[in-house]
């Protein structure tokens, strides 16, 4: 437990560390790895190679040696045979391990212990004594075997010296050390330098960036335009998600200031009234008079207010559930668009989409008081469907629209020259173009025979008029299951 809870502030500490020196550490750590792995199997291989080398001598010396054994485990002294002196390590052992023959190189005492000698007695093995590190003064190489035909059962012990085994393995090890950690050394200059490298534009992006957070306007990062990575893309996003700021602010700033515009005037106007008031005295019909007056005019700046509002806080969210398929038609229907003198004209096709019922309502309901209050009669609304698309389209025979109005007449507060006489803000088209974008569809406007298409995100054929303004709203059709059945006009 204890372990664990001071591991902790390891992993916590080493993430509290600059991104540079992980990706250093982390290369360090993987160069380690990879150089122990590989200097693992190098010092394998060579000890492989010299235990194989001393086995083959030990293996002709235990042939030479066994032929000399006899029945009491000694070996025959024949000098002219040179065998026994050159066998200068060897001993014959009894199955209790007592020591029953040895040559002088040996000792007197047992060179294998129990567990080797059980060993040995079911069959040849091979018994290294001796550390390699620190290093030992007398390090043996030994084979052990039974002796063919002896009873009571025995073994023969032969061996050989392995200093210069030892000797070569440790010269090895230290070699493997030194070049392992120049390696390292190396490989720990060569990460940072990448690593600073890669960096480099990183660092330079967090000093421009901060240059842009105190205030700087119209600057963008300093991208290299030589090479496509993770580094440079992320460079092109961050310019882009500025741009798109500078171009959300510039909106605003612009919004605000019509805001306080068209604010403006019916405030000046409600003041100048209450002077007049106070003026002079007047007769309680006169007062009621002005107080209607001025009823009218607060009423039509909360109708400002209100709009403003919608265009703010885009849809109102709380009668239905985001992307609930709701049937456009039956919407439509269900508002009595007959009792504005306005027809409705709608197939039996299935138009559910995903914008909720009451952003359907204010859509229809500001298109049709556009329509009414611009255009002339008849209005007609139109509902359709085609392929994927559920079309919305509203048609007037007013006098239209100037062509080069269309492309910025569903920005905020913009209005023809010969709308200003008439009542409005400026804001129906806006808010509808608002909600028409959330929900991913298509506003079209079409005078005249001349069309403009807001966002042009899908295809669906425009229904317009040789005369008169038509306006187009297009969205997605919704295939799910429809919900349980809404009583729209219950409200």
């Amino acid at each position: 437990m204890s372990k664990r809870v001071r591991a902790v502030p390891t992993i916590k500490s080493l993430s509290r560390m600059p991104l540079r020196v992980r990706l250093v550490t982390g290369f360090v750590v993987a160069m380690t790895i990879l150089l122990c792995a590989a200097g693992a199997f190098v010092y394998w291989r060579v000890k492989v190679d010299l235990d194989t080398a001393l086995d083959r001598d030990l293996s002709e010396q235990f042939a030479a040696t066994m032929p000399l054994v006899q029945s009491d485990g000694r070996l025959h002294d024949q000098p002219d045979s040179g065998n026994v002196a050159a066998v200068q390590v060897h001993q014959t052992l009894s199955a209790a391990g007592e020591v029953l023959s040895s040559g002088p190189g040996a000792g007197t005492t047992s060179l294998l212990n129990r567990s080797q000698l059980t060993r040995a007695l079911r069959g040849p093995i091979h018994v290294q004594i001796g550390a390699l590190l620190p290093a030992s003064l007398r390090p043996l190489r030994l084979l052990a075997a039974p002796i063919d035909g002896q009873e009571p059962a025995a073994v023969l012990v032969v061996g050989v010296r392995a200093d210069q085994r030892n000797e070569a393995l440790r010269e090895l090890l230290a070699q493997l050390a030194l070049a392992g950690f120049a390696a390292l050394v190396l490989a720990a200059i060569i990460g940072e330098r990448l690593a600073k490298a890669a960096l480099a534009p990183v660092e330079r992006y967090r000093s421009q960036a901060e240059t842009i957070a105190g205030g700087a306007t119209g600057v963008r990062l300093e991208v290299s335009t030589s090479r496509d990575d993770e580094v440079t893309r992320l460079g092109h996003t961050f310019n882009d998600v500025l741009a798109a700021l500078e171009h959300a602010l510039e909106r605003e700033r612009r919004f605000v200031n019509d805001a306080s515009h068209e604010l403006r005037t019916p405030l000046t106007l409600l003041s100048a009234r209450v002077q007049l008031l106070r003026r002079r005295r007047r007769t309680v019909e006169q007062y009621e008079r002005a107080l209607a007056e001025l009823e009218t005019d607060i009423s039509d700046l909360i109708g400002l207010s209100d709009q403003l509002l919608d265009l703010g806080s885009g849809a109102d969210a709380g009668f239905t559930q985001p992307g609930e398929p709701v049937d456009l038609r039956e919407v439509v229907q269900a508002m009595d668009l007959a009792e504005l003198g306005v027809e409705l004209h709608a197939d039996d096709a299935d138009c559910r989409v995903a914008m909720p019922a009451p952003q359907i309502r204010q859509v229809v309901t500001n298109l049709v008081a556009n329509a009414r209050a611009h255009g002339e009669p008849p209005v007609d609304v139109f509902i359709d469907r085609t392929d994927a698309t559920v079309v919305l389209t509203v048609t007037d025979a007013g006098p239209g629209i100037q062509p080069d109005f269309l492309p910025v007449a569903v920005e905020r507060f913009r209005r023809g020259d010969d709308a200003r006489s008439r009542p409005g803000t400026g804001l129906g088209l806006a808010i509808v173009d608002a909600l028409v974008r959330e929900y991913d569809g298509d506003l079209r406007l079409c005078s005249g025979g001349t069309h403009y298409s807001v966002s042009s995100t899908l295809s669906f054929p425009c229904r317009h008029q040789t005369s008169g303004t038509t306006v187009t709203m297009a969205l997605p059709a919704v295939t799910a299951p429809l919900p349980p059945p809404v009583l729209f006009g219950a409200q």
